[in-house]
């Protein structure tokens, strides 16, 4: 049984471990260079802030969306208005991808300038009440403040493969164009630099893997509380990730973590559900409905292969998104569900 209380902790006790870890790495490459610690930590808290600030802006011009004028889309806009007030928080600034493939995403700075952003493709293949359902999920990420902590922890693992990057290169260079002992010496420190580096950012990346994929069964469970319709965030979770699966080109795969769908994940899944597609068409009738995909993905998630990737994954597998969504349905069916267990079923 989990709470929201339990989701900050699970939040902010990473970000603080990470960040733990983070300062004695930092610390160590100041002492094998023999620089001053201070510089180090300066630049980083630089690397994080610039990141914070002009994130808005490279997520606007990388997927090209477009600010939805007030009673442009009269249903969307009075959707995301009437959630939002029922989850305390402003309104969302709302705005249309021009991507035919379903999936949807917040992203600002803090709850006030947040925006939600839905794709064309989302509004055309998904009816109403699953938009809705997608609506509830994304403002529980407003809410949650997901976006802020996401935003500290995923570049820390950027800054240290950045280091790695950079250390790399520079030893090879170092020991192709010094014969000189102190050159050599450069270079050996290059060379350890950079493997501390690429284990750190191992480390901050399954770190930050976990808190997104924790952070997606919270935002789910929100989505049931706020619509009390779990049922159409599992519909559309199932055409979000055979919709996904069915794309030729990914989506940005620098902003995987926002999306309530991870492409990368949903073509793993679809490719091998339909490498077993006979197994899984009960009816024979060569189409795998709504029902027969939702059964396969439950037997899919049971898979050799989903337990050994699912540690990369920004996402948990779309089956376990629904069958937290389907113990909530369940505790709603018998009148005991209440506002203080939201995320019991987490």
């Amino acid at each position: 049984m989990a709470s929201l209380a339990q989701l900050k902790v699970a939040m902010y006790v990473p970000v603080i471990l990470v960040g733990v870890i983070f300062a004695a790495f930092l610390a160590a490459i100041m002492w094998i260079l023999q620089l001053s610690y201070v510089w180090a930590f300066l630049l980083a808290g630089l690397f994080i802030l610039i990141q914070y600030l002009i994130g808005p802006a490279i997520v606007r011009a990388s997927t090209r969306l477009r600010y939805l004028k007030s009673g442009e889309n009269p249903w969307l806009e009075s959707t995301a208005n009437e959630l939002a007030q029922k989850s305390g928080i402003p309104p969302p600034k709302l705005a249309i991808v021009p991507n035919p493939t379903p999936n949807a995403f917040v992203f600002g700075r803090t709850r006030q300038d947040a925006t939600l952003a839905v794709h064309e493709g989302l509004l055309q293949n998904l009816n109403r009440e699953e938009v809705r359902g997608v609506i509830g999920h994304e403002l529980g990420h407003v809410k949650h403040r997901d976006f802020l902590i996401m935003t500290a922890l995923s570049s820390l693992p950027l800054i240290a493969y950045l280091i790695f990057r950079g250390t790399f290169e520079a030893a090879w260079l170092s020991g192709r164009t010094s014969r000189k002992k102190e050159g050599g010496g450069l270079a050996a420190a290059m060379f350890v630099i950079a493997i501390l580096s690429y284990v750190i950012y191992i480390v901050s990346l399954l770190f930050a893997m976990r808190l997104s994929r924790l952070r997606e069964h919270y935002a789910d469970a929100y989505s049931a509380y706020v619509t009390s319709s779990p049922r159409s965030l599992e519909s559309a979770l199932t055409k979000i990730t055979y919709g996904l699966s069915l794309a030729p080109h990914p989506e940005n795969q620098g902003a995987r973590t926002l999306y309530i769908g991870d492409p990368a994940l949903a073509k793993l899944e679809i490719q091998s559900i339909i490498s077993r597609k006979e197994e899984y068409d009960l009816d024979k009738d060569g189409v795998l409905d709504a029902k027969e995909l939702e059964l396969a993905m439950e037997k899919e998630a049971k898979s050799g292969w989903l337990t050994i990737n699912r540690w990369f994954h920004t996402h948990p597998a779309t089956f376990q998104r629904i069958l937290l969504l389907r113990e909530i349905e369940n505790e709603m069916a018998t009148g005991k569900y209440t506002s203080e267990r939201v995320y019991a079923h987490v």
